[in-house]
């Protein structure tokens, strides 16, 4: 039973992440306050904008103009974070998120609470889609061994999750009570929900200031030439060397803006592409619009729809656990491709029943694997670029996925105002298949730099080795 016990300890990272530093635990904990608020205002965010009076198409637009304008703040945030501090920035995100919650609980006005959006974020989706996650990401995996990442982040998608479930059910069950207990308006109710957006923001800064300077990305990576010295070959002329180099170099100027190699662009190019196909069919079917598909459709309350979405969020909190352990069986890629194929193929089907039933059922099954891909997807982010370009490369994509995303809520609005709200889900689900196909069939068997690297010591190891033998034999 102690050995059945201690694999199973294992196989879910669970021991990995005990191992982890402090600042891992309170990067996740971060990430489970961030995502219990996105979580609640995400139940309500589409009924609160139509309660004051938006239509269908205009809340499409809020949704979307608030994703265009998180680009702009997530690329200079992200690509600025490891020079200026990724404390600093974490900390007045959290500033911000608090800012945006009072002005959504006091202010109806649509310009004021766009603006507050933007600048708060407040995520149509319920996932991230500010500056944090890129941030965060990259601290964790710089503070983790490569063998133990993909377990690691595994569990930091769990905290998010986690969080999400709870807020949509705190809030869904808590609207409700007020209006059916105490004879609250759907309007005050709401407004409530973003006061406590406000208070989740300053929790998340308090536990800001427990971070530590191990947060902080080492100066050495920060100079491009410890790049090309990790591209050198590992056994040269030193002699050679020395003679072609000055004696002294003079440093040169700090640069806010990363400087990414020649592979790591070829990457970038190749995945954004990839990602923003899945992410413009995420931004057609977001979590928003999809609680206000079965609240117009099959007459589902915040009671019942915070219990829909809280279920779908455990489902998907424990599957990332079975993620870590798969990926280091059949390699991250295909752990990618063979969990999100399923529920892309769910996705389609969702808006086809008439029966409630059925389409929650195919709902909780697409949450069952849906966000399996999560962790493997930064773990081979993570790996396949170096150190130095983590926090710019994560940044860039989550900007990539988000401008991608932005596209979707306003054409799934238009859509849902004709008739046709049908249509985006089947069109979303579609482009999640392609972009699986596309995914196995680009990267599969891909060497990451990790790989090569480990590669190359182990060609070392050996020719060492080998040399050593051929030294006795001679001796003999």
């Amino acid at each position: 039973m102690k050995s059945i016990s201690a694999k199973a300890y294992h196989e879910v990272g669970l021991e990995a992440f005990v191992n982890t530093p402090f600042d891992v635990k309170v990067l996740c904990m971060q990430r489970f306050v961030r995502l219990a608020a996105y979580g609640a205002s995400t139940l309500i965010l589409v009924l609160y904008l139509v309660e004051l009076g938006n239509s269908v198409s205009r809340t499409g637009l809020f949704m979307t103009l608030t994703l265009v304008g998180d680009v702009l703040i997530s690329l200079v945030l992200t690509l600025i974070a490891d020079k200026i501090g990724r404390r600093r920035l974490l900390a007045v995100g959290s500033l911000l998120m608090t800012g945006s919650g009072i002005v959504f609980a006091f202010v109806g006005n649509f310009w004021a609470l766009l603006a507050a959006s933007v600048i708060g974020v407040i995520s149509p989706s319920g996932n991230e889609i500010g500056p944090f996650k890129a941030i965060e990401e990259s601290t964790i995996s710089q503070l983790t061994p490569s063998a133990d990442r993909s377990s690691v982040l595994a569990w930091y998608t769990l905290f998010g999750t986690a969080g999400v479930a709870l807020g949509t059910i705190a809030c869904g069950w808590v609207v409700r009570a007020l209006q059916a207990n105490h004879g609250w308006k759907p309007l005050e109710a709401y407004r409530l929900v973003f006061a406590a957006y406000a208070v989740m923001g300053v929790c998340k800064f308090l536990l800001c200031l427990i971070l530590s300077q191990a947060c902080e990305i080492e100066e050495r990576q920060t100079i491009p030439e410890s790049v090309t010295e990790e591209r050198q070959p590992l056994l040269h002329n030193s002699d050679e060397n020395s003679s072609t180099e000055p004696a002294a170099t003079k440093p040169k100027p700090r640069n806010l803006l990363p400087e990414l190699s020649s592979e790591t662009r070829s990457l970038l190019l190749k995945l954004g592409v990839l990602f923003a196909m899945d992410s413009l069919a995420s931004g057609l079917s977001p979590a928003a619009w999809m609680i206000y598909f079965f609240s117009s459709k099959f007459g589902l309350k915040e009671g019942k729809l915070g219990s829909l979405f809280f279920i779908t969020n455990i489902l998907s909190s424990a599957s990332n656990l079975v993620a870590s352990s798969l990926a280091r069986r059949i390699g991250l890629i295909k752990t990618m491709v063979f969990t999100h194929f399923p529920a892309s193929l769910a996705l389609t089907l969702i808006p086809l029943p008439s029966n409630g039933i059925i389409a929650m059922a195919l709902l909780i099954f697409r949450s069952s694997t849906n966000s399996m891909d999560q962790a493997p997807r930064q773990a081979f982010l993570a790996a396949a670029v170096m150190p130095s370009e983590r926090t710019s490369v994560m940044g860039i994509i989550n900007v990539i996925k988000t401008l991608s995303q932005s596209a979707g809520p306003i054409i799934t609005g238009s859509l849902a105002g004709s008739g046709f709200f049908w249509v985006a889900f089947v069109v979303a689900g579609c482009l999640k298949i392609l972009y699986d196909v596309l995914l196995l069939g680009l990267f599969l068997g891909y060497r990451t730099v990790e790989d090569k690297a480990e590669a190359t010591v182990e060609q070392v190891v050996e020719q060492e080795q080998e040399e050593g033998t051929d030294e006795q034999r001679d001796v003999s």
